[in-house]
């Protein structure tokens, strides 16, 4: 299962990767369950799992900012 494919939510190499998968399904609608979209859809969940590493990373450089931050407004009130 995938995420909310939406193509606002997703960079535009993920979004051609699920264009194409989604235009497969429409493509052969019994073709599907016997695995003809499946390197589709590899190719989907890698492209989709970099995009959430990516945004794992920046979050967490956030943080990282946010406890520096905080970490010297203690040290100044003390």
């Amino acid at each position: 299962m995938h995420p909310d494919l939406s193509a606002h939510l997703h960079s535009a190499e993920c979004n051609e990767i699920i264009n194409a998968f989604q235009q497969c399904h429409v493509d052969h609608p019994v073709r599907k369950f016997m695995g003809h979209c499946n390197d589709l859809d590899r190719a989907l969940t890698r492209c989709l799992k970099a995009e959430r590493k990516k945004k794992q990373e920046a979050n967490f450089a956030k943080s990282r900012g946010f406890q520096r931050l905080s970490q010297q407004k203690t040290e100044q009130s003390e």
